[in-house]
This record gives structure tokens, sequence and C-alpha cells, in this order.
């Protein structure tokens, strides 16, 4: 079981893992936020029986990237995970199954690179051609001299990656749709540690 924050969040790593030959999980699970997915995961341990299931989370750092591991590692710490460490680890946790009981094998992914603060879109922007790399600056000049700002702070990196897709051949693609037909690429050096830990956690 795969937990995410939304459909967004869903549809573009299925898309990730599916462009690196990387099977569908049985589930991938959107929550609705990351306080959704804080609050879910005590109850997919409920539903997992430890042996060879696995859990994997995958969560945005918003703006306080220690806050949100705080706020992770609680859970796991109290599910009975002993030695969750204080800091995320750089490629990615995994926290092996604890002996003698039913918890599963569990991985965390803190959006988009654990060690910065950000979002689904941050990690996104990762994927962008370097050949574009020109436009993407010039996105991001115009979504910060916008005469009229409708979103929030916390929402700019999202107003960057649309701006951007907007200019694009056939603009106005979502994001999942954008790694699919490979106009953000999948395969940058920069999204290879995400692959790396996915495949470690999930061993395929």
């Amino acid at each position: 079981v795969l937990m995410v924050e939304g459909t967004d969040d869903e549809h573009v790593l299925k898309h990730i893992c599916g462009s690196h030959g990387i099977p569908l999980l049985d589930e991938v699970e959107p929550h609705g936020g990351a306080e959704g997915v804080l609050e879910s995961i005590p109850l997919q341990f409920g539903g997992l029986e430890g042996d060879g299931d696995v859990l994997g989370v995958v969560i945005d750092a918003d703006a306080d990237l220690d806050a949100r591991w705080q706020s992770v590692r609680s859970v796991f710490t109290q599910a009975g995970y002993p030695n969750v460490p204080s800091q995320p680890d750089p490629n990615g946790t995994i926290l092996e199954a604890p002996g003698d009981t039913l918890l599963p094998k569990a991985g965390v992914w803190i959006m988009p690179d654990n060690k910065t603060p950000g979002i689904l879109e941050d990690f996104l922007r990762f994927l962008v051609p370097d050949r574009q790399s020109a436009l993407l600056a010039h996105a991001e000049r115009s979504v910060e001299t916008v005469p009229e700002r409708r979103f929030t702070q916390n929402d700019t990196p999202k107003a960057v990656i649309h701006t951007w897709l907007a200019w694009q051949d056939e603009p106005g693609k979502s994001l999942h749709q954008a790694v699919h037909h490979r106009v953000l690429n999948p395969a940058t050096a920069e999204s290879k540690p995400f692959v790396r830990w996915f495949r470690r956690l999930f061993s395929v």
C-alpha cells in the first residue's frame, strides 16, 4: 500500500513508476492532504498483517520540513517502531518491520527530496528538461510579478509548474499527463533517488 496526499500525487507517482518499469502496487490511496495521511497511518497498521506487507508514505514537507518529519516520526514511534531516525534519510527513510509484531515494513518519502521544504510540484520541477530551464525561469518571474496574486505563498510552486505547462505544445496538460507524454521527464538524475527508494521499499 502506498499512501499519498491527493489524486495528483497518486496519478503522477503511478506514471513515474510505470516509466521505470515498476509494476502497479496493490493499492495507492489518496487521503485528502497531509493531515489525512497522518491520521490514517495507524488505521493501515490494523489492515496489514506484517508478513510480507509493506506500507509506503509520500507526504509533502510544506513550509516546515522538521515539523512535518516530527509528526511522521511520532506516528511510527507510538505504533512501536524502534529507532525511528530524528531526521529523514535524504535517500528516503525505510523502517524494517519490528520483530514479534504484525507491523509491516514501512517507508517514508518527504516531498520534494527529504531535505528541503516544499510540495509535489517542487519535485516535478526536477523533471523539467534542461533545455527548458530558461522557460521555467521565465515562468517563475511571471508568477512573482503577477499584478494580482490570488494564491498563497505555499501554492507558488503549483502556479509556476502550471504556468510552464501552459506554454508547452498542447497547453494545459495535467501533471500526470505531462509525465506520461514526457513533457516532464521522469528519468532525470534528480528523480532517481525517489525511484531507488521505491524499489528498495517494495523490493521491485
